[in-house]
């Protein structure tokens, strides 16, 4: 018999002064089986980071095929944003790349590991997406704080990132990385 997805909530309360954007999200979020907390974090932090108006997370999750972790598509349903989550496939990039007019990659791995997988020759206009990184053990601090129903207050300045999370209060850098 096939385990079932958990579902989590992410009541959000986000004040990116970078970008200004200021919203409250109430996120459900469906964690496969095969998902690690730290994976389903990075998911939901990309999400608000990337957050704008038409922005979902994909369908089948860490199990979708045919699309990334997070997209963002616009009012015609066309895909405006590609947003990749851990290490992903090249192809996954290269298709994302050709396909959205924005692609980037928010990793909770060692940055360094997943540049040396992701050649950017090798994808459509490699050289213009960024992968994102936090600081060594920013999301493994978190994560224990996860839990079914959650309350998320979520800052960012100058990419300095404050996350409170069910009151477990940690901070990051966020760091661009290019895959040239």
């Amino acid at each position: 018999m096939a385990l079932s997805a958990t579902l989590h909530t992410f009541a959000v309360q986000l004040a990116d002064v970078d970008r200004g954007v200021y919203v409250d999200l109430d996120l459900r979020v469906a964690r496969h089986p095969s998902e690690t907390a730290e994976y389903m974090l990075t998911r939901v932090l990309a999400y608000c980071l990337e957050y704008e108006e038409g922005i979902a997370f994909s369908e089948g999750g860490i199990s979708a095929t045919k699309e990334p972790a997070v997209v963002v598509r616009d009012l015609t349903t066309r895909v405006t944003a590609w947003i990749e989550v851990g290490a992903p496939d090249v192809d996954r990039v290269h298709r994302g790349s050709k396909l959205a007019g924005r692609v980037a990659i928010y990793t909770h791995h060692d940055p360094a590991k997943v540049l040396s997988q992701l050649p950017a020759k090798r994808i459509h206009q490699g050289t213009e997406i960024p992968l994102y990184s936090f600081d060594p053990g920013f999301i493994e601090s978190a994560v224990p704080a996860i839990q079914r129903r959650n309350n998320v207050t979520l800052s960012i300045t100058e990419r300095l990132l404050y996350l409170d999370i069910n009151g477990t209060a940690v901070q990051t850098q966020i760091e661009r990385h290019s895959l040239r």
